[in-house]
């Protein structure tokens, strides 16, 4: 393992996507949503802790889930727990990280994901990984890993890269896509050069510091003004001061998207974003009628192609539904059409216009 390779797993999201399970005080990375005995976090820190010294791995997450954290993954170091003092989307989260980085070692390298994501084929994503890294500790490059498409998706985003490879398996980025709608997904399928967007980055931090300072130098300037501040007592006093200056954006938005060293990597892993009840259906094992089920006292009459997740304790019969998301808490049950599942971050809005905070 190498001493100057470092992990940074993002982990402060809500998942609205998946409630009623995935709630605003305990949301889906904390969760075993595929009933695996693992938690989405715990699989995402076990796949990097194969090839990145432990103590290299970090977690930034809200600091109201630090103890959840701490909880469920007692290998890592308290001190790689770190807390956001609000949310602010990606860019933020990656320059506190970067600056952070810089200072203890300046000859960091990077790799940046979700909390929330499966890979099935660790092997390969390894692999990719590592060859990503090689490829950053040679070049001043931002890397993106891109997923090769198995269908015109309208939930993902979309790479464009160029054709002739810069070195092996590494592209030019030619474009970012977000969400298309399904015509434009069927064209990017059919045209090949374009692949999904993982949000995976990897990159030498004194890299990316220098693309913060090109393409978001109001938020550059604001931590690098109390960049001696970090890995001090003063580090938590100074991100309250910190991140209220920040705008709220994306890393994809405020820099993949205009730098010119934006290199992708092609990959097969196993990847998918795990982002809706219907994701969590596709890698679900079904029963011979296609129904996904979590939950040991599921009775299933005339049933299919239904994804329900419910309380083993629960004694649940379904009849007659076909293509349905059947979720109990403990104080929420919502039956939805999987087809609507999109909606459902709209009825969250309206549950909590109409109840407020409690079932949220």
């Amino acid at each position: 393992m190498n001493k100057h390779h470092y992990v940074a797993i993002m982990a402060g999201g809500i998942g609205s996507r998946f409630w009623p399970m995935s709630r605003t005080n305990y949301p889906k990375q904390f969760l075993d949503i595929l009933n695996t005995g693992k938690t989405l976090i715990q699989w995402t820190f076990d796949r990097f802790a194969e090839f990145i010294p432990k103590e290299n791995i970090f977690v930034v997450t809200s600091e109201e889930y630090i103890d959840i954290v701490a909880e469920q993954l007692p290998a890592l170091p308290t001190d790689n727990i770190l807390g956001e003092p609000s949310r602010k989307n990606t860019a933020p989260c990656i320059a506190y990280i970067s600056f952070k980085l810089m200072q203890k070692d300046p000859q960091a390298s990077l790799i940046v994901a979700p909390s929330d994501h499966l890979i099935l084929d660790t092997t390969a994503f390894r692999k990719v990984c590592l060859e990503a890294l090689s490829f950053v500790n040679k070049h001043n490059a931002l890397v993106t890993l891109g997923i090769q498409p198995t269908h015109p998706n309208t939930g993902y985003g979309y790479i464009q890269y160029e054709q002739h490879a810069v070195t092996d398996n590494v592209f030019k980025v030619k474009t970012f896509t977000e969400k298309p709608n399904l015509e434009l997904a069927r064209t990017f399928l059919a045209s090949g050069d374009f692949l999904w967007n993982a949000g995976i980055f990897v990159w030498q931090v004194k890299n990316v510091l220098a693309a913060f300072e090109q393409y978001l130098p109001e938020m550059f300037e604001v931590f690098a003004s109390e960049k001696e501040k970090f890995n001090t007592p003063e580090e938590k006093a100074t991100l309250e001061q910190v991140y209220p200056q920040c705008t709220n954006i994306s890393i994809d938005f405020g820099i993949m998207e205009k730098a010119n060293n934006v290199y992708v990597i092609p990959s097969s892993f196993g990847w998918s974003d795990l982002g809706t009840w219907n994701s969590a259906y596709d890698n679900f094992e079904k029963d011979y009628l296609g129904n996904a089920v979590a939950g040991e006292n599921v009775m299933v009459i005339d049933a299919t192609k239904c994804m329900v997740h419910v309380p083993d304790d629960k004694l649940v019969l379904l009849q007659g539904l076909d293509d349905f998301i059947v979720v109990d808490t403990k104080d929420v049950l919502m039956i939805c059409q999987k087809g609507r599942e999109q909606e459902i971050k709209d009825y969250v809005s309206e549950v909590k216009r109409k109840k407020g905070e409690k079932y949220l």
